[in-house]
């Protein structure tokens, strides 16, 4: 859990998203943009067609009502009348009934392979309520039976991969150990390397819904005297278990060659149903990689932003998406960076009698020239600059002492407690401190008390 908060991403001052959240909101964001884009685009072009519609129904009643002289209210309540009895399985084409063997058994096809498509529905109480059971039990099942149809397609082609290297290798000379002289769980072990591509997976089950689909809507433009395009229509809408209604097949009362149509008719959904659930499957692999990488793209690198403090290496203190994260999980640069800063040499003993100044939390060491061995200051070299008449930071001077937490501890304590010598520290106008300043006025008052 720490991993995943230290991975998290953040380019404001607040505290670190977990991944997985981010992923979430992201994903939700684009789905919700997604959702108002098709509201819009649907209603531009369905809702004109909506208010012609409702203006020709209307012309019609009217020239009926005149005509026959029928009055209105009675007309309207006949066709609700006769709404109530086609949720009844009433209609007034001559279909087959819904709730024989093959119709029932019609239905509950589409309602474990959650498609719904609506045209036949339980109106007694008992069968509601068998329903809710019934379709917990089948829809959990042929969702199981689903994943586990994609994990057969995996392997499928992980063997058609590895037995199509083995040939290659056979051709080539090379004596290759057939599966069947190994041992199954050797033979499960083996096709661990051969796992085929997410993208590989998705163009074949991408390739294979269009040729059902396709094969599929053949058969339904010839016997159901759809149009081609309708048919593939319905073939999304079957297969992708949405389930509209609009379109039903096999809903008329006699067909030729009946029940060759009937089994064609299961066989295909059943397949398409597969193909498309397992692309679906697929394609939410690439859609997550695809948040992943956008997530990357959000994620603040440091370089990219401007430190406002003046400490050299405050990039880790300016980036919180940085903070708490382990140095080896920090980019290549930033560590050859941190590292170079870091790299503090041994405090030059050249200079017993240094003046020092403090400024901006920061030590300055000037060297006198009259004591420095050899008359010249010997400058320490930190990163590539001098640091004699140089400022050097807090942390610099505290790296270069190696000051640990400890000893940061025992200052902390003598000075709550005014220390083993308060006397003597506030005799040379010096007080005790913490850390790389303590340390500091402890040289301080060495110096003074030599002087």
């Amino acid at each position: 859990m720490a991993r995943r908060r230290a991975s998290g991403c953040c380019c404001s001052p607040g505290a670190p998203v977990n991944e997985d959240n981010a992923r979430f909101c992201l994903l939700a964001g684009l789905i919700l943009l997604y959702l108002l884009c098709g509201a819009a685009i649907f209603s531009a072009l369905e809702h004109p067609f909506e208010i012609r519609a409702r203006l020709l129904w209307k012309q019609q009643l009217d020239n009926f009502t005149r005509r026959y002289r029928v009055n209105l209210g009675a007309l309207h309540t006949l066709l609700r009348q006769y709404e109530e009895a086609n949720g009844a399985g009433i209609r007034v084409d001559t279909l087959r009934p819904r709730w024989d063997f093959s119709g029932a058994f019609y239905f509950v096809g589409t309602v474990v392979s959650t498609i719904g498509f609506g045209m036949t529905t339980p109106t007694t109480i008992a069968g509601k309520i068998f329903l809710i059971f019934y379709g917990l039990i089948g829809c959990a099942a042929t969702i199981l039976f689903f994943n586990l149809f994609l994990e057969r397609i995996i392997t499928m082609l992980a063997y058609i991969m590895r037995w199509c290297h083995e040939r290659r290798l056979r051709c080539g000379g090379v004596r290759v150990v057939s599966s069947r002289e190994a041992s199954s769980g050797e033979e499960e072990d083996s096709l661990e390397g051969w796992k085929p591509s997410v993208y590989y997976v998705m163009l074949i089950l991408g390739v294979a819904s269009v040729v059902i689909a396709c094969s599929a809507s053949t058969l339904y433009s010839s016997m159901e005297n759809w149009s081609y395009v309708d048919s593939l229509y319905f073939c999304f809408v079957a297969f992708s278990t949405i389930g509209f209604g609009d379109l039903v097949s096999s809903q008329r009362e006699q067909y030729d060659s009946q029940g060759a149509y009937r089994l064609g008719n299961c066989l295909f959904i059943l397949m398409g149903v597969c193909c498309i659930y397992s692309l679906f499957n697929v394609i939410s692999i690439v859609i997550k990689q695809t948040l992943n990488w956008i997530l990357s793209k959000l994620v603040c690198s440091g370089r990219h932003r401007l430190c406002s403090c003046s400490t050299r290496g405050c990039w880790w203190l300016c980036c919180p998406c940085l903070q708490g994260q382990k140095r080896n999980h920090l980019p290549a640069h930033l560590r050859s960076q941190r590292a170079r800063r870091n790299k503090v040499r041994p405090a030059s003993s050249h200079c017993p009698a240094g003046r020092h100044r403090y400024r901006d939390g920061s030590v300055e060491t000037v060297c006198d020239s009259e004591t420095d061995a050899g008359g010249g200051a010997v400058a320490e070299v930190h990163a590539g600059r001098r640091l004699s008449g140089e400022m050097i930071s807090v942390n610099e001077f505290m790296a270069s002492n190696k000051v640990s937490l400890a000893l940061l501890q025992k200052q902390l304590s003598e000075t709550a407690h005014q220390g083993p010598r308060p006397s003597y520290g506030h005799q040379n106008g010096f007080s005790g401190g913490v850390g790389a300043l303590a340390i500091m006025n402890n040289r301080l008052q060495e110096t003074s008390v030599d002087r």
